[in-house]
């Protein structure tokens, strides 16, 4: 049995399909791994959700930032809806079948046998593992409860950037979701920078790749990261 991971799909299912053929992806034997944004931009993102939900448990899916957007629009907050190729999904008869499914997503998968971690996007150097996995629970059963409307009308915000164990309810599920979801690069404090997007070695002066911040508390995991 061979474990894949793949990157960010975003509806891209002929591709992902093609992928899979090439490298002999066996779907009775084989594990997928999907780093999270399985959907938007690409025109086939309800194939993709269906494909990857029939998968069972052969597939472990984290959640990047365009499933949670597919969720909050799902939710009511149009706020960002021109941004999105989502039409399809929300249309679908089986749509609320398709975005519960989505919703009990985790945000992070650590899988201690393998000894390694994925996630969509990055981690604050501030955080060691166990600190990570305590987040991305609070986060995880927030979008699983009966509030989780309430969340995704709230999540959209770059602040607050730096984490401090005192923050509290929506602001600390902001600097939560931003980073499992977001984050990209960090300043030499471990200030979240979500608005440099650019490819590594374009980025402006003071932007470190989250992954190379000094002193960074997980440097020695090893973390499947897409985003």
């Amino acid at each position: 049995m061979a474990t894949y991971a793949v990157g960010d799909i975003q509806g891209c299912y002929s591709e992902l399909r093609q992928l899979l053929d090439r490298i002999g992806f066996d779907p009775t034997a084989d594990r997928l791994w999907s780093v999270g944004d399985l959907v938007n931009r690409g025109p086939d993102s309800l194939s993709v959700l269906r494909w990857f939900k029939a998968l069972g448990d052969r597939a472990v899916v984290v959640l990047g930032n365009h499933d949670l957007h597919l969720l909050a629009l799902a939710a009511g907050n149009e706020k960002h809806a021109k941004k999105s190729t989502l039409d399809d999904v929300l249309s679908a008869p089986d749509r609320e079948e398709l975005l519960d499914w989505l919703r009990h997503r985790p945000v992070m998968h650590v899988d201690d046998k393998k000894r390694f971690t994925m996630i969509h996007a990055g981690l604050p150097p501030q955080w060691d593992l166990a600190q990570a996995r305590a987040c991305a629970a609070e986060l995880e059963t927030e979008l699983r409860g009966p509030g989780y409307p309430d969340f995704l009308h709230a999540m959209y915000g770059n602040q607050p950037d730096l984490w401090s164990p005192e923050l509290a309810g929506a602001d600390r599920l902001r600097f939560i979701t931003n980073c499992f979801t977001r984050l990209r690069y960090c300043d030499a404090e471990g200030r979240l920078l979500l608005n440099e997007k650019a490819a590594p070695g374009l980025q402006s002066d003071q932007a470190i790749p989250w992954f190379k911040v000094p002193g960074r508390a997980t440097r020695e995991e090893r973390i499947v990261a897409g985003h």
